[in-house]
C-alpha cells in the first residue's frame, strides 16, 4: 500500500519506506465547500421580523376592537335575560329583580352553551389559555378559525346569564385565535404562528385591563416558553396597540383606584408576607378542588354537553344567596382593593365565589379565571388585613394594601406567572408604594405553590393529556460552547483512491480506542465528503474505493461557531458530523465534531449542574 492510499495518521508509508515524522494532523486542503459560518455582528433581527412586528400591531388593533366589542356583548345579553331591556351597557346582574326565577337564567345559558360547544366546536369549553397553551405545544400553533367567533359568543353567553368569570380568559383567547389564523392565512412558520399567538392573547388581557406590560409578561411565562427579540418585539407592540385602542375607546385611568397609600413598615410587610403565603396555600387547594369537580362531572352518565346547565344551576343558586357573585365582578375586585368592602362581606363574597366559580368551571362551561380568582385572592387578603389591623391597631396596616396583594398572590400561587402577577397590580391601581408588599407576597406564593403542587391552574389539564409544558427558562448551553471547545482534533483522513478492502483491512488493524464512527474523505487535497464504518462493511463490492461511497458532504462549520449552530446544522444536513475548519483560513481543515461530541458536551452541562446541587446541599447542612 502506497502513500496515496493510506490514511493520514501519525506515520506514513511510501511503498514499504517508513517515514518517523508525523504527518500534520490539520492538512491545509483546498475545499471545494460551503463553511457554515458565525457573524458575531449579525442583528437578532431581520426584515422577516420586522413584517412579523407590523402584523402583530395589527392584530393587537383588531383585539382592542374585540374587547370592546365582547364587554359589549356582555352586557347586552345581560340586560336582555336580568332586565329585559336592549342596551349595551355593562352591567351587574345582582340589581336584578327576577326573585327565583333567576336561578333559571344561568341554567339557560349552560344548555346555550352545550349545544354551541356539541355542534360548534368543544374548543369554547374551559377559560382559554390552557387550550392556547396547548394549541403552542402540540399543534404548531394552529387554533381553528372558528374559535374567533364561537369562543367570545359562548362566553358571552355565558358571563352574561350570571357566570362567574371574567371577560379577560375569553378575550385572551379570542385574540390568540386571531394572531393563530394570521399566521395561517400568511403560511407563516409555527414559530412565527406562535408569536403571533402570543402577541394576540396578550393584547387581549392589555385591552381588557390597561395593563399592557403585565401582559407582555403573561404572553412571556404563559405562552411564548422564551425570550427572543423577534418574538418580544412583536407581542410588546401588539399590547401596546391594544392599549391605545383601549385609551380612545374607553379611558386610560387605572381600573382599579386605590386613593393615597403610604409606603409600608416592618411589621405591616410581614402582615403582607402572611397574605401571601395564605394565598400561596389556598392556591394549591382551589387548583385541587377545581379538577377534583371535573373529574366529578367526568364520571356522570350524561353528555358532557349538558354538563354547563348543571354548573348552570349551582351558579344559580349561589347567585340567589350572594348576588354578587353572578357575573364578571370587576366592581367587586373595585371594592376589594378601595376598602369599601370588607370584613364579613368579603369573606362570604369570597366563599360564595368559589362554590359558585369552581362548580361551573368543572362543568367545562365557556369562562376565564382571572378575575375569580382575584376575587377570591382579595377577599382572603381583606379579611387577613383587616384582623392584622384590630390586634395590632399601630402596626400600620393597611386593609386595601392587604386585599391587593391577597389578589396578586393568588394568581401568582394558582399559576406561577409570579411577574405578570406583580405588574398587573401595578398597573390596574397605580400605586407604586404597593411593589414591595407585591414583590415579596407574590414570590411566597409563588414558593409555597412550587412546593405543594407539581402542576398549576393553568397545565394540569394539558399535563393530564401528555403534554409536557415548559416550567423554567435558561440559556441553551450550546449557545454559549463553541465548536473549538468539543472538535476532535485527532484527526484521520481516508484518501479517495483508498479500495474498500484495504480500508477493511487498515480498521481491523487499528486499537479500539483509536477509531472514529466517521471520517473525512480528501481527493488531490480537496475535502471529498464523509464516510463512516458501517459505509465501509456494508460495501457491496470490495473493489470499490472509498471515494465512490463518501457522502457528498458540501459542508464545514467554522471553529468559532456556537455548538448550537453545529447541532442545527447536522440536523439540516441529516449528517453525523460535520468538517471544522479554521476560522482565519477556511482552507485549512481542523477536525470533525460529531453527535457524540454534542452528547458528550451535554454530558458535561449534566455534571457540572449536579456539583452546583452537592455544593448547595452541602452547604444546607
Amino acid at each position: 500500500m502506497c502513500n496515496k492510499c493510506l490514511p493520514e495518521h501519525n506515520t506514513s508509508t511510501e511503498c514499504g519506506k517508513q517515514y518517523m515524522d508525523p504527518i500534520p494532523v490539520s492538512p491545509s486542503l483546498t475545499l471545494p465547500m460551503s463553511v457554515i459560518k458565525h457573524d458575531h455582528l449579525k442583528t437578532n433581527l431581520d426584515r422577516k421580523a420586522v413584517v412579523l412586528c407590523l402584523l402583530s400591531i395589527l392584530v393587537g388593533i383588531l383585539a382592542g376592537l374585540i374587547a370592546k366589542v365582547f364587554t359589549a356583548l356582555i352586557g347586552l345579553i345581560t340586560n336582555l335575560t336580568y332586565y329585559g331591556k336592549f342596551s349595551a351597557r355593562f352591567s351587574s346582574p345582582a340589581g336584578n329583580h327576577l326573585g327565583y326565577f333567576a336561578i333559571i337564567v344561568p341554567i339557560v345559558g349552560g344548555l346555550v352553551v352545550g349545544v354551541m360547544a356539541r355542534y360548534g366546536s368543544a374548543g369554547i369549553r374551559g377559560h382559554g389559555i390552557p387550550e392556547a397553551m396547548e394549541q403552542i405545544l402540540s399543534n404548531e400553533s394552529r387554533i381553528p378559525p372558528r374559535l374567533i367567533i364561537l369562543k367570545p359568543l359562548s362566553a358571552a353567553v355565558s358571563i352574561g346569564t350570571g357566570g362567574p368569570f371574567g371577560a379577560e380568559g375569553p378575550i385572551i383567547s379570542t385574540g390568540g385565535a386571531l394572531g393563530s389564523f394570521v399566521g395561517q392565512i400568511l403560511h407563516t412558520t409555527a414559530s412565527e404562528r406562535k408569536t403571533l399567538l402570543a402577541a394576540g392573547a396578550a393584547a387581549g388581557m392589555a385591552a381588557t385591563f390597561g395593563a399592557p406590560v403585565s401582559a407582555v409578561f403573561l404572553a412571556i411565562e404563559l405562552l411564548l416558553f422564551e425570550l427572543k427579540p423577534a418574538s418580544l418585539s412583536a407581542v410588546v407592540l401588539a399590547c401596546a396597540s391594544a392599549e391605545v385602542v383601549r385609551m380612545v375607546l374607553t379611558s386610560s385611568a387605572p381600573m382599579f383606584p386605590m386613593g393615597h397609600v403610604a409606603p409600608a413598615n416592618l411589621t405591616a410587610l410581614m402582615v403582607y408576607s402572611c397574605v401571601g403565603v395564605a394565598a400561596g396555600l389556598l392556591s394549591v387547594l382551589i387548583t385541587k378542588l377545581v379538577y377534583a369537580i371535573e373529574d366529578g362531572f367526568d364520571k356522570l352518565p350524561i353528555h358532557w354537553a349538558w354538563w354547563p346547565a348543571l354548573g348552570g344551576l349551582a351558579v344559580g343558586i349561589t347567585g340567589l344567596i350572594s348576588p354578587n357573585t353572578l357575573g364578571v365582578g370587576y366592581y367587586n375586585i373595585d371594592a376589594l382593593v378601595s376598602g369599601k368592602l370588607i370584613g364579613i362581606g368579603a369573606l362570604l363574597l369570597c366563599m360564595f365565589k368559589l362554590i359558585s366559580w369552581s362548580v361551573a368551571l368543572g362543568s367545562g362551561t365557556s369562562g376565564g379565571t382571572l378575575a375569580p380568582l382575584f376575587t377570591i385572592g382579595g377577599g382572603v387578603g381583606s379579611v387577613l388585613g383587616l384582623t392584622a389591623a384590630n390586634l395590632f391597631p399601630h402596626a400600620g396596616v393597611d386593609v386595601r394594601v392587604a386585599a391587593l396583594v391577597g389578589m396578586a398572590s393568588m394568581f401568582a400561587g394558582a399559576s406561577r406567572a409570579v411577574l405578570t402577577s406583580i405588574l398587573f397590580a401595578f398597573e390596574v391601581t397605580h400605586q407604586q408604594q404597593c411593589l414591595l408588599p407585591l414583590l415579596i407576597g407574590c414570590m411566597l406564593a409563588y414558593i409555597v405553590s412550587s412546593l405543594f403542587m407539581r402542576e398549576t391552574i393553568m397545565t394540569e389539564k394539558i399535563a393530564r393529556r401528555g403534554v409536557t409544558v415548559p416550567t423554567q427558562y435558561s440559556a441553551d448551553y450550546f449557545d454559549h460552547m463553541k465548536v473549538s471547545d468539543v472538535v476532535n482534533k485527532s484527526l484521520v483522513v481516508l484518501q479517495a483512491e483508498m479500495s474498500i478492502s484495504e480500508a477493511k483491512m487498515w480498521i481491523k488493524e487499528q486499537p479500539a480506542q483509536m477509531l472514529h464512527h466517521q471520517y473525512p474523505v480528501k481527493k488531490k487535497g480537496e475535502l471529498l465528503g464523509i464516510v463512516s464504518l458501517k459505509d465501509i462493511f456494508c460495501a457491496p463490492l470490495d473493489g470499490v474505493h472509498i471515494g465512490e461511497i463518501a457522502q457528498n458532504n458540501r459542508s464545514a462549520i467554522t471553529e468559532n461557531a456556537p455548538l448550537s449552530q453545529a447541532a442545527d446544522a447536522m440536523v439540516e444536513l441529516n449528517a453525523g458530523c460535520i468538517p471544522v475548519v479554521s476560522a482565519d483560513n477556511p482552507n485549512e481543515l481542523i477536525g470533525i465534531i460529531t453527535r457524540a461530541d454534542l452528547l458528550l458536551a451535554h454530558e458535561r452541562k449534566m455534571h457540572e449542574n449536579q456539583k452546583v446541587m452537592r455544593h448547595i446541599h452541602l452547604k444546607m447542612r
